[in-house]
This record gives C-alpha cells, sequence and structure tokens, in this order.
C-alpha cells in the first residue's frame, strides 16, 4: 500500500472510559500531521454497513470526560467471516481509508489482525478494555476509572458489612483476568480477592478461611472475578452458606457500572498519548502493532504477541493483600 492520506477510526467490544479521550487524540494528531480522518461508526459492523462520517476538529470537541464512546460499539458475527472482512475491505477502498486505529480488546485486535493479513491493511491497535488484559501493556484504557468505580463501590459496601458483621462477596469484572479484582481488593482494603489465575492451584476460598478470617475482624469483603474459571460471587457464597453455614453471607454484582463514568486523568492521559503514538506510529511505517505502555514510555508491541500471550498477575501483589488483611 503506498502513502497513507486517510485514516479510518473505529471502536469495537466492550465499552472502556477514555475511548473518547482516545477518538479525539487520534482524530487530532492526524489533521495535525496533514491526514484525513474517517470516523467509523458501531466497530466493524460499520465497516462493513458503510457507516462512516469525515471527522474534522470540532466532531472531537468536548469528548474527553465523557465515558462510553462517540463512535458506538457493537458485536460483529459478520467481519469473524472472510466474506464479511471482504466487504469491509471494500467499504475501505470505497471510502479511499488507508489505514486503521482499532480502539478495543483482545477480539477487537484479533479482528485488525485478520484485516491486516488478508488484505495488506496497515493497522494500529490501542488498548482499550477495563480488564487490563492484554500483553505488552502495563495499562489498558479504561482500567483506572474501573479500579476507581469498584473502590467506590466497596467503600459504601463496607459500611453495611460492617453494620450488620457480614461477610460481602463483591463481584467484578475481568473475564479470565483477575487485575480488577487484586488490585480492587488492595485498594479498598478488602480481606480477599478469588482470581482466575490461582484457581488451579489452591481451594480460594478454603485458603481465605484458613488465614484466619474474623480472627479480629467481625466483618469482611471478598473480591470475585467473574469468570467460568471461579464460578463468581454466587458460587462462592452458595459454598459458605452449606460449608461455613454460621457467617451470614450476602453478594453485590457490580457489572456494567464498572464500564461506564467520566473517565479519571490516568486514563484521559494514557488514552491521548495513545492516540497521538497510533498516528506516529503509522507515519513512520509500523503495522499491525498495538500501542502499549511500559514503564511509563510507549511502546510497540505486534498484534500476535499483544492477543496470543497471557498477561502474568505480579504475585507480590497476593502477598501485599495477605500480609495487610490480617
Amino acid at each position: 500500500m503506498g502513502t497513507i492520506k486517510c485514516i479510518g477510526i473505529l471502536t469495537s467490544g466492550g465499552d472502556a472510559p477514555g475511548m473518547n479521550a482516545a477518538i479525539r487524540a487520534v482524530t487530532r494528531s492526524a489533521i495535525y500531521n496533514g491526514l484525513k480522518v474517517k470516523g467509523i461508526y458501531r466497530g466493524y459492523k460499520g465497516l462493513i454497513t458503510g457507516e462512516i462520517q469525515e471527522f474534522q476538529t470540532q466532531n472531537v470537541s468536548n469528548i474527553i470526560q465523557l465515558g462510553g464512546t462517540i463512535l458506538k460499539t457493537a458485536r460483529c458475527q459478520e467481519f469473524k467471516t472472510p466474506e464479511g472482512r471482504k466487504v469491509a475491505y471494500e467499504t475501505m477502498q470505497r471510502e479511499g481509508i488507508d489505514a486503521l486505529v482499532v480502539i478495543g480488546g483482545d477480539g477487537s485486535l484479533t479482528g485488525a489482525r485478520l484485516l491486516a493479513q488478508e488484505f495488506d491493511v496497515p493497522c494500529i491497535g490501542l488498548p482499550g478494555t477495563i480488564d487490563n488484559d492484554l500483553y505488552g501493556t502495563d495499562t489498558t484504557i479504561g482500567y483506572d476509572t474501573a479500579l476507581n468505580t469498584i473502590l467506590d463501590a466497596v467503600d459504601k459496601i463496607r459500611d453495611t458489612a460492617t453494620s450488620h458483621e457480614r461477610l460481602f462477596f463483591v463481584e467484578v469484572m475481568g473475564r479470565d483476568a483477575g487485575f480488577l479484582a487484586l488490585n480492587g481488593a488492595i485498594a479498598a482494603g478488602a480481606e480477599a480477592a478469588i482470581i482466575p489465575e490461582f484457581n488451579t492451584e489452591v481451594d480460594q476460598l478454603e485458603e481465605f478461611i484458613k488465614n484466619g478470617f474474623r480472627k479480629s475482624k467481625s466483618s469482611s469483603i471478598v473480591l470475585v472475578a467473574e469468570s467460568e474459571i471461579t464460578g463468581g460471587a454466587m458460587h462462592y457464597a452458595e459454598r459458605v452458606k452449606n460449608e461455613y453455614p454460621q457467617y451470614d453471607v450476602r453478594v453485590t454484582i457490580l457489572g456494567h457500572l464498572q464500564r461506564g463514568g467520566r473517565p479519571t486523568a490516568h486514563d484521559r492521559i494514557i488514552a491521548s498519548r495513545m492516540g497521538v503514538a497510533s498516528i506516529e506510529a503509522l507515519m513512520e511505517g509500523q503495522r499491525n502493532v498495538m500501542i502499549g505502555i511500559e514503564n511509563d514510555q510507549i511502546v510497540y508491541v505486534p498484534f500476535t504477541k499483544a492477543i496470543k500471550n497471557d498477561k502474568p498477575i505480579d504475585r507480590e501483589l497476593v502477598n501485599v493483600l495477605r500480609e495487610l488483611s490480617i
């Protein structure tokens, strides 16, 4: 493919606070560098149906503070097929889009990788997911805001837990990654976190009870990552009722509450930095990479690594939580 003159930008998969800051940064950085920008609505679905609009700098005014995504997002089964991707590529040709910037999680980046492979389209990914589960970046867009939402919720739940001397299981998002549960537990002063990464190693409930639960406290809060591997908060509440009936148990599932809200300063800043870096990467001739941040420096991570490699959890954090929950 020749010189890039026009870029398309889309958000795909689950929304994450800070996506709008990223859209703004990509748009303005592209225009600053003399490129045309086209906003693609409803993710890959919009690329197939042609729901596309040229963006000027004013299209992204006053959006940096908003949660969600002004470009909307949608799941698209059709794009998962070679035929669907062919239609998407034909739309790009018709619209004169030379390269794509895709903001989303591993499913979104997988779609970009396939499109890049099959049609030789330069694609750059921005890690937009509250789960923080993409390999090669210390943090993802939306993660910090979601963590603060969890913190706010758990602070409120603790008031009730303490008043009633109860054990609360609080279920948080994260799919098969325990970053929100573990760091949320440390930040909120919770007694334990049950995460999928350790589910095969130990019985996490038994360990929590065995480690002196209630020796010095009348109430406890345990964060549980929603996952088929852990079984979620309801599974553990049921177990406690059956195995430790002396405890008064309650469950709170935070759900989509964690996806919304005004992005924190941290999320706005990394989204802005990554957005600018995506245009710089394209102008340098980079393709098929995700923009990441490691040790506060921008890095380029090949799609194959970002998607296929599991991001390891820092076991030191588990020790921190264990020591502080006595």
